[in-house]
């Protein structure tokens, strides 16, 4: 009965729950609340967090958050292969729609926070990771740039002039900010990017215990590869580890005294 109920509330995960979280975050993040009209604004991602959202799928796949061998093949069903690709679609516009939720709209801050999430996101293509680091690592790279965003540079372009705005016009006197001028929109934008990043993050952790092993033993690493290995490839693995014949100890010795000889 438990491996029943654990296998119903896997397909939850997969065919519905997951989904409906990416898409959620694919549609607001590019919602924006206008400061004075308070109308609804949907900001179309740019060309550069598509590039992000690449950058990104990588890393989950390097990361074992994404198994592509285990979750689409020749040999599962159609449905199911069908509901995984649609799950990787939502994964990949969720992402880009997360990145341009914490990305400036526009102007010369637009392209520094895009800078920074390049060079981050290359150099981690370098680096090895596991689920729970490159979990962590994406909750403090998103953390950081929400705080950079809607706290900080908010208080800065805000109309009703905000402490770091005051700070900043002492700091700067007779200097222009015009290169770094962003778009303002009401409080209520933060709160729903900070939502959009809970689901994000929420929905990869959930993919993350969704790919763990349901004994919950530690698997050897050799034996995590060959899980991810297609159908074909686990077959020819199993051919060739029949078809190896070791050699006893007494033939490894004598070997090894006719080479000493």
């Amino acid at each position: 009965m438990t491996a029943i109920n654990r296998a119903r509330n896997r397909a939850l995960a997969d065919f519905v729950v997951l989904p409906m979280l990416f898409l959620t975050v694919a549609l607001l993040g590019g919602l924006r609340v206008d400061a004075e009209n308070r109308i609804f604004i949907f900001v179309a991602p740019p060309l550069v967090t598509l590039l992000l959202a690449v950058l990104l799928m990588i890393l989950l796949v390097r990361g074992r958050l994404i198994r592509f061998h285990q979750w689409v093949g020749s040999e599962l069903p159609p449905l199911r292969n069908i509901a995984h690709t649609w799950m990787f679609l939502t994964l990949f516009f969720a992402s880009a729609q997360a990145f341009n939720s914490v990305l400036p709209e526009r102007g010369l801050l637009h392209w520094l926070f895009s800078f920074f999430f390049l060079w981050t996101l290359w150099n981690n293509q370098f680096s090895s990771f596991d689920a729970r680091r490159l979990l962590r690592s994406l909750a403090i790279l998103f953390g950081t740039a929400f705080v950079l965003k809607h706290m900080l540079l908010a208080s800065l372009f805000s109309p009703n002039g905000g402490w770091l705005k005051r700070v900043t016009g002492t700091l700067l006197q007779g200097v222009s900010l015009g290169t770094l001028d962003a778009p303002t929109f009401a409080p209520a934008t933060g709160y729903i990017s900070f939502f959009t990043l809970a689901l994000y993050v929420a929905g990869l952790i959930l993919l993350a215990f969704e790919g763990r092993d349901p004994t919950g033993i530690a698997v050897h690493p050799v034996v995590e590869e060959y899980r991810e290995l297609s159908a074909v490839d686990r077959l020819a693995v199993r051919d060739a580890i029949l078809d190896y014949e070791p050699q006893s100890v007494a033939t490894i010795e004598r070997s090894l005294e006719h080479r000493n000889e």
